[in-house]
């Protein structure tokens, strides 16, 4: 009788593709800034219906609302894949932070990491290894984990 695993089968391109989009999403709220909302000062006119409507509106705090929620946001999505970075074994982490978390990422190829900025240069078999290791943990981690159907 074979052994048998809890574990689910998963689909390595997805889930992949998952965590990649998820280090997307970080360079893009770490290094591009957030143009914050401003109130308008202009009067502008606004059909209403005739009788109460019970909405009353406050753009000014629903703006400061908008602007201090979404800069949080961002900066504790930042924060929480930095922290699930650092836990990982040290050249899983080095190889996480040269390809994926650079703002230099879109000039930056597997071939140049795994070439030059590891020191000695390690193989492209190896390389996948790793970056496969890496991104099976971050992927667990952040509930990206992709099964096959």
């Amino acid at each position: 009788m074979g052994q048998q695993s809890f574990l689910p089968e998963i689909d390595r391109k997805k889930t992949q593709a998952a965590v990649e989009a998820a280090f997307e999403k970080y360079r893009i709220y770490k290094y591009l800034t957030f143009e914050e909302r401003e109130a308008s000062i202009t009067a502008s006119y606004e059909d209403r219906p005739s009788g109460p409507t019970n909405v009353t509106s406050d753009q000014t705090a629903s703006i400061a609302i908008y602007n201090v929620d979404s800069s949080k946001h961002r900066n504790d999505y930042c924060d929480r894949i930095e922290r699930l970075v650092k836990r990982l074994p040290r050249m899983e982490k080095f190889l996480i932070e040269e390809r994926y978390m650079t703002t230099e990422h879109d000039y930056i190829t597997d071939q140049k990491v795994y070439s030059f900025s590891f020191q000695p240069p390690i193989s492209e078999k190896t390389y996948s290894k790793i970056r496969w290791r890496a991104f099976y943990k971050l992927a667990l981690n952040m509930n990206l984990v992709v099964e096959k159907v």
